[in-house]
């Protein structure tokens, strides 16, 4: 089973491509992508899993926009995203990804973390969109 130190090591591995990331606390991170994507992904070492979550955007409070912007999110999650799902937590709009640790590896944990940092600004491009719509 990966432990909090093989998770540090991956994160190193992303380091070394541009990314940097702090120890909020232990087996928690935050992590940088660097580049244009200006959002810090958490990392969550919490056995039997390792969580992956953005933060997208509060909800938004007006009914008609939250509704397509919810409906686009659930197609998002059907078409765009292979593991990873978007949510609402505590009216917030979040991406979460989660890996079992049992096998993980650096590609898969390279895989979903690609899957966030790839298809999140393309989304947040659609969805500032439909915010605007109202």
């Amino acid at each position: 089973m990966v432990n909090r130190e093989d998770i540090e090591k991956f994160l190193d591995r992303l380091s070394n491509e541009g990314a940097t990331y702090r120890e909020i606390e232990p087996g928690l991170w935050s992590i940088n992508p660097g580049g244009e994507f200006d959002m810090s992904v958490v990392v969550h070492h919490s056995p039997p899993v390792v969580v992956l979550r953005v933060k997208v955007m509060d909800s938004p409070s007006d009914d008609s926009t939250s509704a397509r912007v919810n409906r686009r999110l659930l197609e998002f999650n059907a078409t765009d995203l292979l593991h990873g799902s978007y949510g609402i937590d505590n009216g917030s709009i979040v991406l979460t990804e989660a890996l079992e640790l049992d096998h993980l590896d650096f590609t898969e944990f390279l895989a979903a973390y690609e899957s966030i940092t790839l298809a999140l600004p393309s989304h947040l491009r659609e969805l500032a969109t439909i915010r605007e719509a109202k």
